[in-house]
């Protein structure tokens, strides 16, 4: 009798088992193609420069005229003086990304508020976000010119005598450049906050005007808790964007003056494509590859205490 139950089971459980098989190969099929891209694209290159950076290769000897060094490349990059003023470049760079959130912050509460066809605005805040970053530097080379540029020029009609050298000044290089991500970034940032701010309930303004809280009450207790899923988003992006700012700065100032504007990533440019050392360059990858892990890993725990979904 049991025999005979078993066999049943068996029976009945096969074809669920086939039908089961089917479904699986069928969502392996569906996500093959994401997979094989991101083996190919993502995986492998990093999997590459980890391998690279600790060999001496450069890009002319080919795979065989590399040698393994161990860390020797990761010991000479934190005693280049170059790297390392590139990394304090790109720390100082990171305080855009909070400078940027607040102002955007800020507009979008006005134009939400107060500003008659709101939609003339977003197109207006986000065109530089979609306009190429190659044309933004080169018409910020000629704003910025210490002494054509249009800006000192008005600055001087004005009364003012020691203008900024802008990007020509080891001292204003890289504000020029932090003034500059500013404002192309401030245009998502706007029309991101714009949508947040449209879904949170005016009842609880109402209630608030009620109790007699002021404006600026009513934006740090209600308006600011209520956007910061989107304000944790922006600051990801953000942060993120702050370490890969390589097509602005290699065309406004490619790294200068006096390297004052060099970050990683356009020095590692310059090592594995300029200078041949690209186990090097690897190491340079390595390293701002940890850096935004540990930054990502500490913005997901931190997210937990301040964000409100």
């Amino acid at each position: 009798m049991k025999a005979t139950i078993d066999q049943t089971n068996e029976s009945g459980n096969k074809p669920k088992k086939r039908k089961k098989g089917k479904h699986n190969a069928s969502g392996y099929l569906f996500v093959a193609p994401m997979m094989i891209g991101s083996i190919i694209i993502i995986f492998y290159p990093i999997v590459a420069s980890f391998v690279l950076s600790l060999t001496d290769w450069n890009l002319i000897t080919g795979f065989d005229g590399a040698n393994f060094i161990g860390l020797s490349n990761f010991v000479t990059l934190f005693q280049d003086s170059i790297f390392l003023r590139g990394l304090r470049n790109n720390l100082i760079l990171l305080t855009v990304v909070p400078i940027g959130l607040y102002l955007s912050l800020v507009l979008a509460v006005i134009i939400n508020k107060y500003v008659f066809g709101k939609d003339a605005f977003k197109v207006i805040y986000f065109m530089p976000y979609i306009s190429s970053t190659v044309a933004v530097a080169l018409i910020f080379r000629v704003l910025f010119h210490p002494s054509d540029g249009p800006i000192n020029q008005f600055l001087l009609s004005v009364g003012f005598e020691n203008v900024p050298g802008w990007i020509a000044s080891t001292t204003w290089s890289l504000p020029s450049v932090m003034i500059i991500i500013i404002w192309t970034q401030i245009g998502l940032q706007l029309v991101l906050y714009l949508a947040a701010l449209q879904n949170i309930p005016q009842e609880l303004y109402e209630a608030a005007e009620v109790d007699g809280a002021s404006a600026f009450y009513k934006f740090r207790k209600i308006t600011v808790p209520l956007v910061t899923p989107v304000t944790f988003l922006l600051l990801i992006q953000g942060l993120v964007n702050s370490f890969k700012v390589f097509d602005l700065i290699k065309v406004l100032t490619d790294g200068g003056p006096a390297n004052s504007t060099n970050i990683p990533v356009l020095y590692l440019y310059q090592q594995g494509f300029e200078e041949l050392r690209t186990g090097y360059a690897s190491s340079i990858a390595v390293i701002l590859f940890l850096i935004l892990v540990i930054i990502t890993y500490l913005q997901w725990i931190g997210q937990k205490k301040w964000v409100n979904y």
